[in-house]
């Protein structure tokens, strides 16, 4: 037992592989927005707002390794850690200075933006936080300041920078100015502020563990250091405990997803009914399930089956809504009228498909019969004028400024050791005319 202990301590000790100085070095460097950082970091907003405007995950990503917004977060963490109040000082601010470029420029880039994405998905992912999120961002904060501390460094921060996803909840909050939608800038806004301050905290917890040395000894007075705990304390728990219900309707929502789906699968036909489509609606408590259904009228001895299979997913009745305007009463809809039905509809069908296969054929005889004969053309006009050393004929059809097709017209481009005068160029047009009996040609030289 007493190996196994050296044999994993041994493992887990970062003391001999921690570089104190260069941290110390590397954090404070990267704190301060000014100059080159300033536009390096309007720049990353512009590429993740495009990012989140048209669904590109790649986009976002780029976005996420171009930004420096990593600096101040760390800075105030290990600033904390080491006890150097001008360090937190000096971060928050470059903080502060970080979010209001990121939500100037996120805003002023969906105000002139003319894409308006029904459905943007990537940017509403920003703005429903969990405890998911909370852990991310305390486990990339410390992956992040492991990596700053260590003697050789990989590529860690880029992975941390993508994983805790800074940069796309500050686009989302300038995508909810834009739109005046406080939903969108408060979720966003929230989910920025978990993931600022679990980093901060993970950065504070690391910098304590691998003991670097304080930048002031001299004790704190008690009653402050309860204070400042007690306050430290209160804000993680109002970080927190909304996340945490968040997640939990997540899940609620997930499993109710999943339960719906299992159901629809046991169900896809029953009695001479069948679903064909399905929704669940979230915003409504409790959650519902809109079942689509065609064939026959569904009778309430069936529907009993379906609420007996439902309760055993947790779905209650008045939980699932039937939408039966694609259905027929049997009175209606008898056997020989539905299959006469899909034998007509069939019928359709095919006629469609042979008219269609009829089309292109036609399309494809006017293709061939338009298929110019270059290379006899090229052997007797060769012969015919020595002079000439190339020539490429194309076809197609001109258009007018209505927008009506007009006529076909073949243009001959024709490559010579001699320039060609207007007598030769109409003895050419002629005689390409009678050869390819068509009227509308054209010669031009190279």
């Amino acid at each position: 037992m007493g190996k196994f202990s050296e044999y994993l301590k041994d493992h887990v000790n970062l003391s001999e592989d921690v570089d104190h100085s260069g941290a110390n070095l590397s954090i404070r460097k990267n704190i301060a927005f000014k100059g080159h950082n300033v536009f390096i970091l309007a720049c990353a907003i512009i590429i993740a707002s495009v990012g989140l405007n048209v669904n590109s995950i790649p986009v976002i990503i780029g976005a996420m390794l171009i930004s420096p917004v990593m600096g101040p977060i760390l800075g105030f963490g290990f600033g904390l850690g080491i006890r150097d109040n001008r360090l937190v000082k000096f971060s928050l601010e470059n903080y502060l200075v970080m979010v209001a470029i990121s939500i100037a420029a996120s805003t002023l880039f969906f105000i002139l933006s003319p894409l308006n994405l029904g459905n943007p998905s990537e940017l509403l992912a920003r703005t429903n936080p969990s405890i998911y999120d909370v852990l991310i961002a305390l486990f990339g904060g410390i992956a992040g300041m492991l990596e700053t501390s260590r003697k050789e460094r990989g590529t860690v921060i880029s992975g941390v920078a993508i994983a805790t996803a800074l940069m796309p909840p500050l686009c989302t909050v300038g995508y909810g100015i834009s739109l005046l939608n406080w939903h969108y800038i408060l979720g966003a806004l929230y989910l920025f502020l978990i993931n600022s301050i679990f980093i901060a905290l993970a950065t504070f917890l690391t910098t304590k563990y691998l003991r670097f040395p304080l930048v002031m000894e001299e004790e704190v007075d008690g009653m402050r250091q309860r204070l400042s705990k007690r306050a430290i304390a209160f804000i993680l728990l109002v970080m927190i405990v909304p996340s945490i219900f968040s997640a939990i309707r997540m899940v609620q929502e997930n499993n109710f997803n999943i339960h719906a789906e299992k159901l629809v699968s046991k169900n896809k036909s029953i009695g001479k009914s069948f679903i064909y489509d399905y929704k669940t609606d979230m915003s409504v408590k409790p959650a519902t399930i809109d079942l689509y259904l065609a064939g026959e009228t569904l009778t309430p001895e069936f529907k009993e089956v379906l609420f007996k299979d439902a309760e055993e997913y947790g779905i209650t009745r008045n939980q699932i809504i039937f939408h039966e305007d694609a259905t027929m009463t049997r009175d209606v809809l008898s056997e020989s009228d539905l299959i006469q039905g899909i034998y007509e509809y069939n019928e359709r069908q095919i006629k469609a498909l042979t008219d269609s296969i009829a089309t292109l054929e036609r399309q494809l005889d006017t293709y061939r019969d338009h298929d110019i004969p270059v290379d006899a053309i090229a052997r007797e006009l060769f012969a015919q004028y020595p002079s000439i050393r190339s020539i490429s004929l194309t076809g197609g059809r001109t258009a007018t400024a209505s927008g009506e097709a007009g006529k076909e017209q073949i243009v001959a481009l024709v490559t010579s050791s001699e320039k060609l005068d207007g007598e030769m160029t109409d003895r050419l047009e002629r005689w390409l005319k009678a050869r390819l009996e068509q009227e509308n040609v054209i010669v031009l030289q190279r």
